[in-house]
């Protein structure tokens, strides 16, 4: 018999036996966690808006969740349909996405993050809307107006209904122009509007200098956009700033400029290395 007790491995018995009591306790304090769940109250909302815009604030997001599902604070925990407000939240134009958790303390804590937009367009209709990183659309607000190159002129594209997608190659490329240009400082400083023509090109309208400059689409923009600086560096010093009306790039390796009050054109043919 005491043969048999000392031929007990009483180390694995003690983890066992700690591992056992480990389980129960466990059990007993998530027991408790729910019977507290049901029972709590939310304290208070807490409202957090994240991103760049400002398109929506705290106060928006409190508003709408009190007119579509009443009163908040107050109300027990299990009977706020969290997952009914982070839908709502996130069918907002301005919202790309919403989630809602609940700490011990009863606070609802409600984070929105806000859509990004890169470009503002006025079509020939004089309808306006926004276009976001993602490439839909979202509707103008008189409340905020973000700092993002606009297009206008010759765009028939129009807005239906917040968060539809870009359909027309025209606006496509307008916004492949956008791209390129925040993240070049030369130009993301020097262009200030993009215009659509008759010809249905695009121009790019400048900071400095009068001039329409004529790039077409957004093929070899990278290319079209060299041609522009050369035309900056080593033609306008020579001629004034005043001396050509249009410079057009749109064509491979030239550079076409129009003077002022003539039917001149002074095309330039480049070897580009």
């Amino acid at each position: 018999m005491l043969e048999t007790v000392r031929n007990i491995p009483w180390r694995i018995v003690g983890y066992a036996s700690l591992a056992i009591v480990a389980l129960v306790g466990v059990g007993m304090l998530m027991s408790l966690v729910n019977k507290k769940d049901a029972t709590q109250v939310c304290a208070s909302l807490k409202v957090m808006v994240e991103g760049k815009e400002t398109f929506i604030d705290q106060q928006d997001i409190s508003n709408l969740i009190k007119t579509q599902y009443g009163r908040i604070v107050g109300r027990p925990l299990n009977e706020i349909p969290v997952e009914r407000i982070e839908q709502s939240l996130a069918k907002l134009p301005y919202v790309s996405a919403a989630e809602i958790h609940m700490d011990m303390d009863g606070v609802l804590q409600v984070t929105v993050q806000q859509r990004e937009v890169v470009l503002r367009v006025i079509n020939k209709n004089g309808q306006e809307y926004y276009i976001d990183t993602k490439g839909a659309k979202i509707p103008v607000t008189l409340k905020y107006v973000p700092h993002v190159l606009v297009a206008s002129g010759n765009i028939a594209e129009g807005y239906k209904k917040p968060l539809d997608s870009v359909e027309t190659q025209t606006v496509k490329d307008l916004v492949q122009i956008v791209d390129y240009v925040s993240k070049d400082e030369f130009w993301s400083n020097q262009i200030v509007q993009l215009y659509v023509n008759e010809q249905r090109d695009i121009e790019v309208v400048p900071r400095v200098g009068t001039q329409q400059l004529v790039i077409g689409n957004a093929d070899n923009l990278e290319g079209k956009l060299n041609r522009i600086e050369v035309f900056y560096k080593n033609i306008l010093p020579k001629v004034g700033v005043d001396a050509y009306e249009r410079v057009n790039v749109k064509y491979d390796d030239q550079i076409i400029c129009e003077r002022k009050g003539t039917w001149r054109l002074d095309s330039l043919q480049l070897k580009m290395n």
